[in-house]
């Protein structure tokens, strides 16, 4: 039994627990899933789904990445892109994973973009300098900044 001292990361857990149910789909790595609006752009993630990696018999390697996609449309762009793709996705694993794409069409579960943040609060000058005097104090740059921030938004 491992000694764990300390937090640890949620998605130490999660990435293991993922592992065995995507395991059974080629998913070797759940972050493929995790990280798809990262790898091929928040747009087409929106829209689509890695559904399984199918490799070669005894490679892990040359694979075939199955997609689902919502549209016609976002498949025409999936083959149009699918040499771009297959670079990200190999340049996300370090190595030749997938060799191609296999795309159909069907239902793709509704995501959210991802909110945008917001543009750091603007005071007017002189509650700026009163913020800046206050500050003058903390020694720390990163200290400082952000509790700049905090007393920007507050």
């Amino acid at each position: 039994m491992q000694d764990h001292q300390g937090p640890r990361a949620l998605g130490d857990l999660t990435q293991r627990l993922a592992k065995t149910h995507l395991g059974k789909r080629g998913f070797t790595e759940a972050s493929l899933v995790t990280d798809w609006a990262h790898i091929v752009g928040e747009a087409q993630s929106l829209g689509s789904l890695p559904l399984k990696i199918v490799f070669p018999q005894g490679e892990r390697a040359g694979g075939t990445l199955h997609v689902r996609v919502a549209s016609g449309g976002l498949a025409t762009e999936f083959n149009h892109l699918e040499p771009l793709i297959l670079q990200r996705i190999n340049g996300y694993f370090g190595y030749g994973a997938v060799a191609r794409l296999k795309i159909t069409q069907g239902p793709v579960p509704k995501r959210e973009r991802k909110k945008q943040a917001k543009p750091p609060a603007v005071l007017p000058p002189e509650q700026e300098q009163a913020l800046q005097d206050r500050l003058a104090a903390v020694t720390d740059p990163d200290l400082r900044e952000a509790l700049a921030k905090l007393g920007r938004n507050l």
